[in-house]
Order: structure tokens, then sequence, then C-alpha cells
């Protein structure tokens, strides 16, 4: 899962862009609204981590301009500000949920995975498709109820493909949900951790749509 993490204060982000990143999430950090908005116009995330309290312009504004232009991503809204009326301010902008600073990170990432269950219109916690289940809380993965050891990028992968089961995925769109800005991306990477799922899991599990991406079917299909 890519997300966008909007923080001015040089502190709070550093920390918390490698406490989002230890949690196996590709993370861009931007310091004011202007470079957030012009990372939005392009870009694609997942998340939205956004302070209010910016440079040159408000999170409010990046928010309000942002949802204007059809944006989609969850929006988690992390500020100082604790009066109501900022957080009916912050949710009436569009926001989906709203953490008051200082906050437990276990709360922070409990709140996350719960905005991207609901984003992709998930009520459950875990993930299943034929035989393999997997934990995004914990990142446990069972295969035929044996455990099944995957590497960060390998759990994202399939998480990715997962959560939309029946969806072609392109690759691009793959890379995005595993890298950050400043991590190097090799031409072949998705490929490279298709074929070493499909070593685990067989090969028919992750199913290449030629010239367009991959897919994993549902465990149940619809009557033709």
């Amino acid at each position: 899962m890519r997300l966008l993490l909007v923080e001015d204060d040089l502190m709070i982000g550093e920390s918390l862009e490698e406490s989002l990143r230890s949690e196996h999430y590709a993370v861009d950090w931007v310091r004011d609204g202007h470079n957030a908005e012009l990372a939005l116009e392009h870009d694609h995330y997942d998340l939205i981590l956004l302070d209010l309290g910016l440079p040159r312009k408000s999170g409010l504004e990046v928010l309000t301009n942002y949802r204007k232009r059809q944006g989609v991503a969850a929006v988690l809204i992390l500020t100082a500000r604790d009066a109501s009326s900022d957080r009916v301010k912050g949710l009436d902008a569009g926001a989906d949920d709203y953490l008051v600073k200082p906050f437990d990170l276990d709360e922070l990432f409990a709140r996350i995975r719960a905005l991207l269950r609901r984003k992709t219109g998930r009520t459950q916690t875990l993930l299943n498709c034929a035989g393999l289940s997997l934990n995004p809380a914990t990142r446990e993965a069972l295969f035929q109820n044996e455990a099944l050891h995957l590497s960060a990028r390998e759990f994202n992968l399939l998480q990715a493909l997962m959560e939309s089961p029946g969806q072609v995925i392109s690759r691009s769109e793959l890379e995005e949900k595993l890298y950050g800005w400043n991590e190097e991306v090799e031409s072949n990477t998705v490929e490279v951790y298709i074929h070493m799922l499909r070593k685990k899991l067989g090969t028919d599990f992750i199913k290449n749509v030629r010239g367009v991406g991959y897919k994993v079917v549902p465990d149940t299909q619809p009557a033709t």
C-alpha cells in the first residue's frame, strides 16, 4: 500500500516515515501544502496522512481541493488541533478519520488498516483466496492451513491482488504500491516477485493477463 505523508514538522515526519516503512508501507513524505497538491496530481495513493497546519497551503485547503478533483484515497487527519469545530471542518471537507497528536502508533496503524479495509469494501480483517489467508495486521500468511513465509514485498504484492480478486492490476500499479519515491525500482521487479510467489503457491494462483497485468481469481465465481 502506498501512503502520502503530509507533515511539516521534521522530527515528527522523520519518525512517522520510519515507523510506516517498518510496517511495510511505501511512503512518500512532503512538508507543505503546495507539494502535497503536486504529489496528489501526479501520483496515486491508497491513503493520505494529512496535517492541517501546513506552510504555503493549509491541510484543509489541500483536502478540499483534492475531493473537488474527485480524489478517492482515504484521508486520515493527524493534527494537534483538538477542538470539535476543527474535527467537524476536517470531516466535512472529506476526511475519513481524525487523530489528535500526540497519538499511539499502534492506534495509528489500526486506523490505517481499518481505512484501507473500508476503501476496498471489506469488513473482514483477513484476506482469503484459493486456500491462502493473509492477515495484514500481523503480517501472517497461511496456505492450505500451513504457515507460509513471505518477504515484505511478496506479502504486499499478494495483498494488493487479493484486495481486488478478479480485477486485473497492471505492473505499474503494483510497482506504485510496493515502492516510494526514494526506492529504486528495477524494470522486472514485479515479474521477479510473481515468479517467487508462484514457486510457493503454484503456477495458477496468480494469473497473467497478457499485455494488461495480473490477477487472482476469487474463491467463488458467478454462474455463467
